[in-house]
């Protein structure tokens, strides 16, 4: 247990990928033999085809919890990140938006191959996303790349499901919860996507039966594939009582927030256009904390989460565009 206020208020652990966007027309979907509005791993070949075949394109640097620290440094609070990227030029890249965000990022970059990772996401009229992910040197994020002070520096350690998938660090970020759980710090963990509970969704509902998970963060569909409930409500029944702090977002139907048995619901807050559904649930869990690491009433956590996510989805992009501090005053 560490004596000293924590110096961060969130260090996340996540894939340091860049995301490539292009608009498209459904058929292109279809031409391609893409999964529609989800996400599949892919290797450079298939990225090296994908890029071919992408309409022009914007390039942002993304990565689940990467994003999350982004919106959450726009709200003013002190973050850190920890993810690995080649030593080339998407990778200085990377870190270069890291830095300018107000983040601290130091991990080294990595030596010879494969290439920083980048997500291809084709963007259709309905602003559904579609993610092609190369995750590239972040799979070979190594536990003595962590910097172990740092991690018992922040109050919350954040951590994406996405990563869990590669062996490699998926032990660090075992040995990083270690770390941050002998220190008293929190553990907030975002689901990420169904196909990664179907890969491990053993070890997900293991750490939510022993209590590691302090904060756990999913959606709709991920609950129902976490819990093999498809009724929301019998979904979050079946795990509300083992994790301190639940939140399960439901897109256009709002969210849901369980803490210690007291429970609170919000709706989406509405947007003119969806533009690009990109980096939702990574901004609404960054309001969402926002909200938490200053003590605030769950629904008002809801309320933060609920304006940043339809910040995110007025634009193309993963990571916010608007003044979020002046946002926050004015629809709060």
């Amino acid at each position: 247990m560490s004596d000293t206020a924590p110096r961060y208020d969130v260090i996340a652990i996540g894939n340091a990928v860049v995301d490539v966007i292009a608009s498209c027309e459904e058929e292109l979907i279809a031409e391609l033999q893409l999964n529609r509005g989800g996400m599949t791993l892919i290797d450079e070949a298939r990225a090296d085809e994908l890029y071919e075949a992408m309409p022009p394109a914007r390039e942002v640097s993304g990565g689940s919890a990467a994003n999350t620290l982004a919106g959450l440094a726009t709200l003013g609070l002190q973050c850190a990140f920890i993810g690995q990227v080649a030593d080339d030029q998407l990778g200085k890249v990377f870190r270069h938006d890291m830095r300018a965000t107000g983040i601290d990022f130091d991990t080294p970059g990595r030596e010879g191959e494969p290439a920083t990772g980048r997500v291809l996401i084709f963007v259709t009229p309905d602003g559904e996303r579609t993610m092609n992910t190369f995750l590239g040197a972040g799979q070979f994020l190594p536990a003595a790349a962590l910097d172990e002070e740092l991690i018992a520096s922040g109050a919350i350690l954040y951590l994406e499901g996405y990563l869990w998938d590669p062996e490699e660090p998926r032990r660090a970020m075992r040995r990083a919860i270690e770390v941050a759980r002998d220190a008293g710090r929190k553990i907030a963990f975002t689901a990420s996507e169904s196909f990664v509970i179907d890969r491990h969704g053993d070890d997900f509902r293991a750490m939510i039966e022993e209590g590691i998970i302090d904060i756990l963060f999913v959606n709709e569909t991920e609950l129902a594939t976490l819990t093999g409930e498809d009724d929301f409500e019998a979904g979050l029944a079946a795990v509300a009582g083992k994790v301190p702090v639940l939140v399960a977002t439901r897109s256009e139907k709002g969210a849901v927030a369980i803490a210690h048995g007291e429970r609170a619901e919000v709706a989406a807050v509405p947007v003119i256009k969806v533009v690009d559904t990109t980096g939702a649930g990574d901004q609404f869990a960054a309001g969402f904390l926002s909200g938490y690491v200053k003590g605030e009433p769950l629904t008002r956590c809801l309320k933060r989460g609920a304006i940043c996510a339809s910040e995110v989805i007025s634009h193309y992009g993963p990571r916010p565009e608007a003044d979020m501090m002046k946002l926050m005053e004015e629809r709060l």
